[in-house]
């Protein structure tokens, strides 16, 4: 059985304000059973509080902390170069399920798990990480900024990153594909077992899980269920 007859995915940039705009519109016309989101327990609470790790706490909490603070610094310079803070998407989409009485699902992996696995890459990889993630926080000079398709350049730079990091995009991309594909069918199977015949869920990723998700979906396997967050 495909589930992809239940679940419209909707690929974002996390940086891009056009993607809250789509987030909002679509869940107002799909109306959806479920509301499903690229979070997990951790990052929705301290999205929730507006909680920011301050480097000297990052330093106390050692290597995990060290990683975890440069990349969401890295974010954050994103973000003003786009105009949005990372996540407007992601809480557009609460604020509507808590609005319109839609229950939330958190279907991403636990942080403490993915940030472990990124400390197990391979040498090569994090320094390469370290040196290109360091190039984002340089200013953009006069005349750098230039009118683009965001979205083409996002898949482009995806093409990049698995051919650069086969291990990140491992465990970055193809492994939660697989956590959050499995949630979602977990979502759908107990909504109808809660009687909903044809449930509708919304699931709001980041745009490079759309189509690998999507694949998984469609697929004609079924697969054990896995625990995920409400």
């Amino acid at each position: 059985m495909s589930y992809l007859r239940y679940v419209k995915v909707i690929g974002t940039m996390h940086v891009s304000p056009e993607s809250r705009e789509r987030v909002r519109r679509i869940i107002l016309e799909e109306k959806p059973h479920g509301i499903a989101v690229e979070l997990d327990r951790p990052r929705f609470l301290s999205m929730k509080s507006k909680q920011r790790m301050g480097f000297e706490e990052a330093l106390k909490l050692g290597r995990r902390g060290f990683v975890a603070y440069i990349l969401a610094r890295v974010e954050e310079k994103l973000g003003e170069e786009f105009g949005m803070m990372p996540g407007g998407e992601m809480e557009e989409a609460i604020n509507l399920a808590e609005e319109l009485g839609i229950p939330l699902f958190l279907i991403d992996e636990d942080i403490s798990l993915i940030m472990a696995k990124i400390l197990n890459a391979p040498a090569r990889e994090k320094l390469l990480l370290l040196l290109e993630s360091l190039a984002v926080f340089m200013p953009l000079g006069p005349g750098e900024r230039r009118d683009v398709d965001v979205m083409r350049e996002y898949r482009a730079m995806m093409v990049q990153f698995k051919r650069r990091y086969p291990y990140l995009h491992r465990i970055l991309v193809e492994e939660r594909n697989e956590i959050m594909a499995r949630n979602l069918i977990s979502i759908v199977d107990s909504l109808r077992g809660h009687g909903i015949k044809k449930p509708r869920v919304v699931a709001v990723v980041g745009l490079g899980h759309k189509t690998g998700i999507e694949r998984i979906l469609n697929s004609k396997k079924r697969y054990h269920p896995v625990e995920f967050y409400v």
